[in-house]
């Protein structure tokens, strides 16, 4: 099975001519079911030996970050930056394997957080995990990861990017204004906001989700989704223990919406990040109720069952949906196949 990367890179080596490889690409659009057309498909793994690569990654990552943090305070991390990357340079741009470059990804960006942490600490001597610290680690993850775009492609890069970009930006806010720390969830809100009007950006840039575009906006989405769900939900006091049935009722609505956005944009990821609060909230609520030991078990039973059926019927819930939206949205949204 060829994937997109393999077309993209005959294109680039001069083995197949740009116009045959969009002739191909329409060709295989046409051919492909309408069930099929809203799975959100991204590269994970091609294969074993994915796994077992990463594995050894794993492995002489680890052994760096040991060796090099007894010798010397911030030479583990910057050893495994430099491993990971160069690594990259073989199994990423070269064996072009899916599974390796997501984990040296995150290696080589825990690892450049980790130098600023150090950093800050060894100029300033401030602590680990202080706003200075944090603000200055943040923005170097940012522009490695920017680095690691330009040189690699991996579409999960964009999404650190995102995330050390907020981190820093977060961290620049408490540092400038301490009583903020009582608007983290606004702010946690906020950045949301941002990152799925980006994983939006993304998709429209592929509407028929046919190149890396859309596998950058399904991790942007990923990102976001966390992002946004949590202080909505936290808001809504559901982590307090104790609920009642108004607010079991706030809940399903909010589920209900983040459902109907779900279905707009032909992404998962909002749905799954809500999915732990309202198992949690009914689960408490028929706690409540006598229903102890059996609360999450008919809880799950209850959600599993209305998931599986929407996922059977998404492409004809979805359909319906959009018949409903403006026309302006309408083009605006993945289409229909």
């Amino acid at each position: 099975m060829y994937s997109e990367e393999d077309l993209a890179s005959a294109v680039e080596a001069g083995v197949l001519p740009k116009d045959l490889a969009e002739a191909f690409r329409a060709h295989a659009a046409d051919r492909r079911q309408s069930s099929a057309a809203d799975e959100e498909h991204f590269r994970l793994i091609t294969g074993f030996n994915d796994i077992f690569v990463v594995i050894a990654c794993l492995l002489l990552l680890g052994a760096l970050a040991w060796i090099g943090s007894a010798a010397a305070p911030g030479l583990g991390p910057a050893l495994v930056a430099s491993a990971a990357w160069a690594l990259a340079e073989f199994f990423v741009r070269k064996r072009r394997m899916a599974l390796p470059a997501i984990v040296l990804l995150i290696a080589f960006s825990g690892a450049v957080f980790a130098v600023g942490m150090w950093l800050m600490g060894a100029l300033v001597g401030e602590r680990a995990g202080g706003t200075g610290a944090l603000a200055l680690a943040g923005a170097l993850a940012a522009a490695g990861a920017w680095l690691h775009w330009q040189r690699f492609r991996v579409p999960i890069t964009v999404a650190a990017g995102a995330a050390a970009s907020a981190t820093c930006v977060f961290a620049l806010v408490l540092a400038v204004l301490p009583g903020a720390r009582n608007w983290t969830g606004a702010m946690s809100l906020t950045a949301g906001m941002a990152v799925f009007a980006l994983a939006l950006r993304w998709d429209a840039a592929d509407p028929r989700r046919q190149t890396r575009h859309s596998d950058v906006a399904f991790w942007l989405h990923l990102l976001a989704a966390p992002l946004l769900v949590h202080p909505v939900f936290t808001w809504l006091r559901v982590s307090d223990g104790e609920t009642s049935v108004l607010p079991a009722v706030a809940v399903v609505l909010v589920y209900v919406a983040i459902a109907l956005v779900s279905l707009s944009i032909d992404r998962r990821a909002l749905m799954v990040s809500a999915l732990g609060y309202v198992l949690y909230t009914f689960s408490a609520l028929l706690a409540q109720y006598g229903v102890v030991s059996l609360g999450f078990a008919l809880t799950a039973l209850t959600i599993g069952s209305a998931l599986l059926l929407l996922s059977a019927f998404w492409h004809v819930s979805r359909g319906r949906l959009l018949g409903h939206l403006p026309l302006w949205l309408q083009q605006r949204l993945a289409p229909l196949q």
